[in-house]
């Protein structure tokens, strides 16, 4: 293990300060909340008292989750060490899961010469202290500055993993290229440096990188992100890595998110832990979109909403994920880490979307989340297409007919598709039903499907040909929109309208059905399309649009289409979901994908030159 890792005292640094960081967010308060004259310098990450200037950690990125440690890592030392100079009240809370806060130091502290201070917190680990998350708060007696703190610990740690970070790219080279550069910078200067590596695939066999040390471009054949990451994960094997992370190529993360999962991964007691990172919407860098997600029927993202600027229902969250995940829990593949030797399955060749949600369920990761661990993303409400439609049934409906703990009989997976199907016929998207119908047409057709068009290329074709009224269009500014609708409709007429599914029973609908607008955050909520009979969707900045009408035709065009794929399901269930369950091993083995990805070994190529 590097020694670099280590502080002077012998200890090592489980988790240290995150600091805002522009280009990722700097949204302040989910990294400390400063009071009085207190100056906030995260280019320099140091932070310049005057006195009576206060600071708490006590926020999402920099709370200690002292429960999930003591359970996944069993610790049994732990302190609190500060690097500054100047006099402080330094004051550390500990907060358990529905009980008031303790007060587990409360003391004068005067940095020494060396700037470091260190606080025992042995004490916290006694069996008299609930369990719970722990944060600092300093207030400056005087001049001060804190340029840096971490927690630590003297235990040994079980492992020093090897990781590879895997990320796949198509087409993207500029995203690529700024994600390894950024790479390149923290390994430089990072003590992990002989314990990582990053594995590109170029997908789209376009990116031309300079020479970096830590880092192999793979040129790859396009087969979609379950081709790309498998064939990071192949590659990562043949090097020999212990630990892989699935991430994304434009890398959305602070990079001292790897420090924080590398040392959760060495102190964990359990060899199947795997780590997932939550997402954030670029579009609201303080909300949660997901901190880990269940499936279950559908996928259930964990935490939706959850504002991290506010204090109490952050704390909420975080106990809540200190209490171990249901059996049906998966990690999104934008940042996912796990061990190497226990991916017995690799991914399903679904090309995109349900990939990640397989490769958690088939294999036996001991999965959580840390907090701080998070890629920023581009908002999924605005990626909603007929295609994503089409990708997510499809995989939907493949996870219960392959896995055995997913069984829900015939009647469960063709809820699912109805669900899907009577999502999108009020609001009127029949490009979209057309997309659900052929992602039921295309799962009865079996396994070999999948394999067949792992590389999705006929498939996008006809999907694009049929997307017409959704497809988004450059707005012309001067073009009178109808009303946005901010609100759903009376409970009243929501219900009355559902009588009639949205005007289809209603003669001349078309006419009588009022013309709205809806907002980006909107589009997707069937509530607010009751009543209407022509909805404009504008995306988040307002620069485009694509209008959908209502059409009888349409509608029972792909309604009748729906119940006679219905039928042929059901009347075929039992022989399709053997088909599947059969093949399913074969078709996420290693043989497989080696040969579907002409994948040889570092050595083999060398033998073959």
């Amino acid at each position: 293990m590097a020694k670099d890792m280590l502080a002077a005292t012998g200890a090592a640094a489980l988790q240290g300060l995150i600091w805002p960081e522009l280009g990722i967010c700097t949204e302040q308060e989910l990294y400390l909340r400063p009071q009085g004259p207190v100056a906030v310098l995260p280019d320099q990450r140091e932070l310049r008292f005057e006195a009576g200037g206060h600071v708490s950690f006590g926020s999402w990125f920099n709370l200690f989750n002292l429960e999930k440690w003591q359970r996944e890592c069993g610790l049994q030392s732990l302190s609190l060490e500060l690097q500054g100079e100047g006099a402080f009240e330094l004051v550390v809370f500990l907060v358990p899961r529905g009980q008031s806060w303790d007060r587990v130091v409360s003391t004068y502290a005067e940095f020494p010469q060396d700037g470091r201070l260190r606080v025992d917190l042995d004490h916290v680990l006694a069996p008299g202290f609930r369990p719970g998350v722990l944060f600092f708060e300093l207030r400056a007696m005087g001049p001060g500055r804190l340029s840096g703190a971490s927690w630590q610990t003297r235990d040994a740690p079980r492992r020093a993993p090897q990781l590879a970070l895997a990320v796949t790219t198509f087409k993207r080279e500029a995203a690529v290229a700024r994600t390894v550069e950024r790479f390149a910078a923290f390994r430089d200067s990072s003590w992990m440096k002989p314990h990582v590596q990053m594995i590109v695939t170029d997908n789209g066999q376009s990116v031309d990188l300079p020479p970096r040390e830590g880092v192999t471009l793979v040129p790859n054949e396009n087969l979609g992100g379950a081709g790309g990451f498998t064939r990071g994960l192949l590659e990562a094997r043949a090097q020999g890595a212990s630990h892989c992370l699935f991430m994304d190529d434009d890398a959305s993360i602070h990079m001292q998110s790897l420090e924080r999962t590398w040392m959760f991964l060495a102190y964990a007691e359990d060899p199947k832990t795997a780590v997932a990172g939550a997402m954030i919407s670029e579009q609201h860098r303080w909300a949660i979109w997901e901190n880990g997600a269940r499936f279950f029927a559908r996928c259930q993202p964990l935490h939706m909403g959850t504002d991290l600027r506010d204090m109490a229902r952050m704390l909420a969250m975080e106990h809540e994920t200190a209490q171990p995940v249901p059996e049906d829990f998966y990690g999104g593949w934008w940042y996912f880490a796990f061990p190497v030797a226990q991916a017995e399955h690799l991914a399903f060749p679904f090309f995109v979307r349900g990939d990640d949600v397989s490769f958690s369920l088939a294999n036996d990761f001991n999965i959580t989340t840390l907090n701080g661990v998070v890629s920023f993303q581009e908002s999924f409400t605005e990626k909603e297409s007929p295609q994503t439609w089409y990708l997510d049934l499809r995989s939907h409906m493949a996870h219960h007919l392959s896995l055995p703990q997913m069984d829900v009989g015939a009647r469960g997976v063709l809820k699912i598709a109805a669900w899907f199907f009577l999502r999108n016929l009020p609001r009127m998207h029949y490009d979209t039903l057309a997309a659900i119908n052929l992602a039921v047409e295309d799962v009865m057709q079996g396994p070999g499907f999948f394999d067949e068009n792992a590389d999705m290329a006929g498939r996008r074709a006809d999907l694009k040909a049929l997307t017409t009224s959704e497809a988004w269009q450059d707005l012309d500014p001067r073009r009178e929109l109808p009303p946005v609708r901010h609100h759903p409709p009376a409970a009243w007429k929501r219900h009355l309208m559902k009588l009639t599914l949205n005007g289809l029973l209603i003669p001349g609908f078309a006419r009588l059905g009022g013309k709205i607008t809806l907002e980006a955050q909107n589009r997707s909520h069937i509530g607010f399309a009751w009543g209407a009979a022509e909805i404009t969707c504008l995306n988040a900045e307002r620069t485009k649009s694509y209008t959908v009408r209502h059409s009888k035709s349409a509608a029972w065009r792909e309604t009748g289409r729906f119940l006679r794929n219905a039928r042929a399901f059901l009347k075929g269930y039992d022989a399709l979901a053997a088909e599947y369950r059969s093949r399913y091993g074969q078709l996420t083995s290693d043989d497989y994908w080696q040969a579907r990805l002409g994948f040889a070994a570092p050595q083999e190529r060398q033998a073959a030159e």
